[in-house]
């Protein structure tokens, strides 16, 4: 469920961007629990029927490294990153609000950079047709082209979040920055939390 409950620069952008990024995070986790059954089977196979699957603690750290990042543009638009507020929640809205801007902005940097360098060693791997050092001989340039994707999409994100993030900085709206990119309140974490529980309970009932 979105975090923004109010009307914002783009609203419908970003509920686009929160659904494709939900279904990068169900993907991920359809990959995870995938690699939960293998290994579950393959530690039965070895104590039960003296013979193993190999390869499935190879591919438990490609899933790993790419679901990660097929989740970051999902935990941005949720605002779940961490982020230490001691002082932040006692700052006056405009200052916070440029401070959510900057925050934004360097994330940006560092996510662009991190992105640069991942399409870098994915494509040496391809050029070299490179393969992992194991019994399964994995083409490297396959979990890794996946795993910057998920850095890719990231960064369009985060770029398309930067316009109406601005906008709302530009022209003073410090609520609607807070809804894009502040720092979520104990309140707004208990309402959601309150609400999945309604939504639970309404499951159970039916």
């Amino acid at each position: 469920m979105s975090t923004i409950n109010r009307p914002v620069p783009f609203g419908k952008l970003l509920d686009r961007l929160e659904l494709l990024s939900r279904i990068a995070v169900w993907s991920g986790g359809a990959l995870t629990l995938a690699c939960v059954f293998l290994i579950s089977f393959d530690v039965v196979a070895r104590k039960f029927f003296g013979f193993t699957v190999g390869g499935s603690d190879e591919l438990s750290g490609y899933v790993f490294a790419i679901s990660t990042t097929w989740a970051f543009a999902y935990v941005l638009l949720q605002r779940g990153n961490v982020r230490v507020d001691v002082l932040y929640q006692h700052l006056p809205p405009r200052l916070a609000a440029l401070l959510d801007w900057l925050s934004l902005v360097a994330l940006g940097v560092f996510i662009g950079a991190m992105t640069w360098h991942a399409s870098g060693v994915a494509q040496t791997s391809w050029e070299r047709s490179a393969t992992a050092n194991t019994p399964l001989a994995t083409p490297l340039w396959l979990p890794q082209g996946l795993w910057v994707l998920g850095l890719a999409w990231t960064c369009v994100v985060l770029a398309l979040l930067l316009v109406p993030a601005s906008i709302a900085l530009v022209t003073g709206d410090a609520a609607a920055m807070k809804e894009l990119c502040g720092v979520r309140s104990a309140k707004e974490e208990a309402e959601e939390e309150a609400v999945a529980g309604e939504r639970m309970v309404r499951g159970e009932a039916r």
